[in-house]
């Protein structure tokens, strides 16, 4: 049974020796990745949205899309997450007026924001970022767990220079 068993052992290692100079020697190819299509022409797209007392944007009230509907998401997605305030960091709850405009030539987007109509009931609500993660931590099926209930000690202080 040993000598059985030594036989066997000595197979697997003679095949390992024999392919594990082939199998380093041969380095798998890279997946070539698609490169995104920049748009040749101007676009734009504009959206009219309401702003909290915070500044953030509760909700898009309307909109008009371009030709590109890539370009319609990415800037939708952009006016969901933002913020109007004042330099000072003061905002104004109201109807705001948001264009963004594709500019081919340097593959720039320029947005503006407009104040359309100063008031409105939403100047209490949440902001539509923190809503859509407040709906995605609902659906999440568990959290992962911290650091601490991983390793089962709290995490290093971190010192600053």
């Amino acid at each position: 049974m040993k000598i059985a068993f030594a036989r066997a052992l000595a197979l697997v290692l003679l095949s390992l020796t024999l392919t594990a100079p082939a199998l380093a020697a041969s380095k798998p190819k890279p997946i070539p990745l698609p490169t995104p299509q920049l748009p040749t022409k101007k676009l734009h797209t504009e959206f009219v949205v309401e702003v909290n007392a915070k500044g953030q944007v509760v909700r898009v009230k309307s909109g008009k899309d371009s030709v590109d509907t890539l370009y319609n998401a990415h800037t939708y997605g952009d006016v969901l997450q933002m913020w109007i305030r004042h330099p000072d960091g003061t905002a104004v709850v109201g109807l705001y007026r948001v264009t963004f405009d594709y500019n081919p030539k340097n593959h720039m987007i320029a947005r503006h924001v407009s104040l359309v109509k100063a008031g409105g009931n939403w100047g209490t609500q949440q902001g539509a970022a923190l809503q859509m993660m407040d709906l995605a931590n609902k659906r999440a099926p568990d959290p992962l767990p911290g650091l601490q209930q991983i390793t089962g000690k709290p995490p290093a202080p971190k010192h600053t220079p």
